[in-house]
């Protein structure tokens, strides 16, 4: 069986890259298709893939300016030969799974969600700082690329969702069914420390619609130490929001965030998202997670044994969450093992038995 790995981008490593990463894994043999690719932002576990890029690799200034050029990924998927493969896994929440397929080819899409800007574009502009004249226009410019969107899904034969949240999503838009696998925390790397710490810790991207600053007024009333790793565009209004007792470290290392995250009491996940890889690796270290109750949160946080939630995202709610959160005892035994279901080791056994079956049942 011969297969081949098709990803959206690979000029940035996030969450989504990390599944590319198990994926190389696991099929070590098989290339990975994607648009763009900057070697200088993989780390080894990619780069020492066969990586196939688009024309648009071509592009100067590409790998930056890379959403600009909107208009031109659906081409670039579609010009991609994979007639030589027996099985296309799509690794996608934009354009990868648009890429064409023979008769007798099984393309499985492993969806992070459906497009966020055709599908949700009200969400979409409030998280990007557009022109005036760019909202305006850019309904008009996206409605070529849901259309495409729709019928790209129609030739996809089986989709497997990051989440419940993700699910409901495909079957919203695209009408279609979907399996579930949850993505893969390493819980190997991850393990509980022997020291506690006296601070809370949040791990974002600094984009305003994060809902970072209901985080800093809630821990400025509080008076807690809160720790707050990530960069991003929204990293010098927030640290001028933010009194004595919160600190900003920016982007650190793998090593220092195991460290970090190992010890804080508990992390903070405000935002309403698609999954959630910070929460899990807190876990798998031993530690509670303090979360809003929407999005996927509700599926992996277990209240009160891993966790508790608030209810409105408004600092009243979560500061009334941090002060029952402080008055319950967690057992770090109990986070761990419930953290342990989403395992790398899980994530490798369920993509590959779901493959295996498919396929058999296809051909």
């Amino acid at each position: 069986m011969k297969i081949a790995i098709v990803h959206d981008y690979l000029n940035q490593f996030g969450g989504a890259e990390r599944v590319v990463q198990e994926l190389h894994d696991i099929f070590p043999e098989a290339p990975i298709y994607t648009s763009i690719y900057d070697r200088n932002k993989m780390p080894a576990g990619i780069n020492d893939a066969r990586i196939v890029t688009s024309f648009m690799q071509n592009i100067p200034g590409i790998l930056k300016h890379y959403r600009k050029y909107f208009f031109l990924y659906p081409l670039a998927f579609s010009l991609f030969d994979l007639s030589k493969y027996d099985v296309i896994l799509s690794s996608s929440s934009a354009f990868a799974k648009g890429v064409r397929k023979r008769k007798g080819q099984l393309h499985i899409c492993y969806c992070y969600t459906p497009m966020r800007f055709v599908w949700r574009y009200r969400d979409y502009v409030k998280r990007e700082r557009f022109s005036r004249l760019t909202k305006m226009l850019l309904p008009i410019m996206l409605y070529p690329i849901k259309l495409w969107d729709l019928a790209t899904a129609r030739r996809v034969d089986f989709f497997v969702a990051i989440s419940r949240t993700v699910a409901d999503r495909i079957r919203r838009y695209y009408g279609r069914g979907s399996d579930i696998i949850y993505p893969p925390v390493n819980c190997d790397y991850f393990l509980p420390s022997g020291e506690d710490g006296d601070y809370f810790l949040e791990v974002v991207r600094l984009n305003p619609y994060k809902r970072i600053d209901l985080v800093v007024e809630a821990f400025n009333r509080l008076g807690h130490r809160l720790k707050i790793v990530g960069d991003g565009p929204d990293r010098e209004r927030l640290q001028g929001l933010a009194k004595g007792n919160i600190e900003f470290l920016g982007k650190i290392s793998d090593a220092e965030l195991l460290s970090i995250i190992a010890g804080c009491r508990a992390l903070i996940f405000p935002g309403e998202e698609d999954w959630g890889l910070a929460p899990l690796e807190a876990m798998s270290c031993g530690r509670p997670v303090i979360a809003f109750k929407g999005g996927a949160a509700v599926e992996f946080v277990k209240e009160p044994e891993t966790g508790c939630f608030f209810d409105q995202p408004t600092v009243e709610s979560l500061t009334r969450a941090v002060e029952k959160f402080a008055a319950n005892k967690f057992d770090k035994r109990v986070i761990r093992e419930h953290a342990l279901r989403y395992d790398r080791v899980k994530f490798r056994e369920q993509i590959k038995a779901y493959i295996a079956q498919k396929y058999k049942g296809y051909r």
